[in-house]
């Protein structure tokens, strides 16, 4: 009965044991016929459970033993499992007890929910029977009640099983941020800080026994009281997270970015072209303070990611050496994008000034040159910045790729804008083979292409693969994930590749344009190094500028959504 497993869902189980020696071997019987690989962390157990566990791992060629000096609690183990899970690869961690009270038939029922719901903690929801101790259910019901005040929701429905499934990136992520605990109070914190960090629970029903003869190192006093100063820092922290906690309340799980509704319709799009029409920029620019400051204000799941890409990217600028060119606000980040929609109405009237191309000549030059030519963009920056290139010379026809279903409404508001416009968006929910052929008759016919690096393709989110064809890259400090397909795409093509971005800096905006590949290869032989090192390099050129315009960066999502943010560093609360 092994499982089947996607390519981009790569679960694990994990089992935290201490001095359990003597339950170990039929946990493990239990859990070989799903076939998955198991770490188990031996938390400082005394000699015989030692004995037992290495006698397993001997015996067992899918178990990987790892031993902590001496006993640091679950948490503690469980955290430390966590840790080589990523090391090793994997997507998900599977919580087992050592103890064999957990109902292990249901080990795929739990997987399926994973695999379906990726970025969601999955829990058991325990059904008793009558072998749980009154005083333990009781307690249960009291940490329920302070779990629903803590989440200020009724969506945690237990937060005390220890049978779950974690997503490995948003676990890992609050570990280097906050000190959790590690022992009994654990399974508990996690699930609401998760809560908090914006990691929705989803739970299975499932039968758990008390066994007569079983373990428990549940400690009366000593635990009891531990949860309860952990259920007053978490209260505390709670209250200031009201107003958070109440628009998360009602908010779905923050999904992939192409299936995000855009928080702006056509008549917004249509009101704002009038305003700039009949009152001109500077009404245009004074309209933007309330309705940008709306956007800011509602807008928590933005303005999060805003905050973290500037404290990423101040942290960079230091490492770094480099001086900022202003001071760095989310509220500012947020207007500068709301900037960026006048220089797309000015760009597509024609009317777009104080504008510096950068490198003139070369890109006239490449324009005389009468060759198909890929542009590599990105969201930072102002991507209408291809226009400038269409006005050099009407004969040049600029086809932008974008991954939205809104592509045609934004087009049609534009063609209003100016029919004679020589830039063709064109809406693709994939970079699969028709993709290919219709831009390579693009090229053929000496347009130009324009195609973004930087955001991952919505149509693999559609088909339930979220994180499929990425490659991972160090962009500020931090593994992020980057589509294959543009630069995959470019290869195949074998057209010159450019990178292109219009920044604003200076009182200008300024048009960066520069060669990137002539054209980009990709060896058979090394055709993953080759493409890491395309990807390495782009990656590199977005850090480059975005410490000359830090406000220009676009993608108002979480770009560092796995591999997890590992480090040590922690904050307390």
């Amino acid at each position: 009965m092994s499982l089947t497993i996607a390519e981009n869902f790569s679960p694990c189980l994990i089992i935290p044991c201490y001095n359990h020696g003597a339950t170990m071997a039929d946990v493990m019987s239990r859990l070989q016929p799903f076939g998955l690989p198991c770490i188990v962390v031996d938390d400082g157990s005394d000699l015989s459970t030692q004995r037992e566990l290495e006698h397993l791992a001997a015996t067992t060629p899918w178990l990987t033993l790892h031993r902590l000096t001496h006993n640091q609690g679950k948490g503690a183990a469980v955290m430390a499992a966590f840790k080589l899970a990523a090391e090793q690869g994997f997507t998900h961690a599977l919580q087992v007890d050592a103890d064999g009270q957990h109902q292990l038939a249901d080990v795929p029922l739990l997987l399926k929910e994973a695999h379906q719901y990726p970025d969601d903690l999955i829990s058991g929801q325990p059904i008793y029977d009558h072998s749980v101790p009154k005083a333990r259910l009781y307690g249960r019901y009291i940490t329920h009640v302070w779990v629903w005040i803590e989440t200020l929701s009724l969506s945690l429905k237990d937060s005390m099983c220890g049978f779950r499934v974690y997503p490995l990136a948003p676990t890992l992520r609050l570990m280097s941020e906050r000190t959790l605990g590690e022992r009994m109070d654990f399974d508990i914190e996690i699930m609401v800080r998760l809560y908090w960090q914006g990691t929705r629970s989803r739970f299975i029903p499932t039968r758990v026994i008390y066994p007569s003869d079983g373990l428990s190192h549940f400690d009366t006093l000593k635990d009891n009281l531990r949860i309860s100063l952990m259920h007053s820092r978490l209260f505390f922290g709670m209250l200031r997270r009201i107003p958070q906690l109440l628009r998360q309340k009602a908010a779905p799980s923050e999904p992939h970015w192409s299936a995000t509704q855009e928080r702006k319709g056509l008549w917004g799009i249509r009101l704002m072209l009038r305003v700039y029409q009949l009152l001109g920029q500077r009404a245009f620019e004074l309209l933007l303070y309330p309705v940008i400051g709306y956007f800011w204000l509602t807008g928590s799941t933005q303005r999060r990611a805003s905050a973290l890409y500037l404290h990423r990217l101040a942290a960079f600028a230091q490492r770094q050496n480099v001086s900022l060119p202003y001071r760095l606000t989310t509220f500012g980040h947020f207007m500068r994008f709301g900037g960026a929609m006048l220089n797309k109405l000015a760009s597509w009237q024609g009317k777009l000034q104080n504008v510096t191309l950068m490198d003139e000549a070369l890109c006239e030059a490449q324009i005389a040159s009468g060759r198909g030519t890929l542009i590599l963009a990105s969201h930072l920056g102002d991507i209408e910045s291809c226009r400038a290139i269409a006005s050099l010379n009407q004969r040049v026809v600029v086809n932008a790729l974008v991954f939205t279903q809104h592509a045609e409404r934004f087009n049609q508001v534009m063609k209003e804008v100016n029919p004679q416009a020589n830039v063709n968006l064109i809406q693709v929910s994939d970079m699969g083979p028709e993709t290919a052929i219709l831009l390579q008759e693009k090229l053929d016919a000496g347009e130009w292409v324009a195609m973004v690096g930087d955001r991952t393709s919505a149509g693999q989110h559609q088909r339930g693969e979220p994180q499929a064809r990425v490659i991972y890259s160090t962009f500020l400090g931090h593994p992020a994930p980057f589509p294959q397909g543009p630069f995959i795409l470019a290869a195949a093509l074998g057209a010159p590749v450019f990178l292109m971005l219009g920044l604003e800096y200076a009182g200008r905006l300024n048009i960066h344009f520069e060669p990137f590949a002539d054209p980009l290869i990709l060896p058979r032989a090394t055709r993953r190094e080759a493409l890491q090192q395309a990807v390495d390099r782009y990656a590199a050129r977005l850090e480059h500028y975005c410490l000359r315009a830090p406000h220009d960066w676009f993608n108002f999502f979480d770009f560092w959504q796995s591999p997890p943010d590992a480090s040590n560093n922690r904050k307390t609360d």
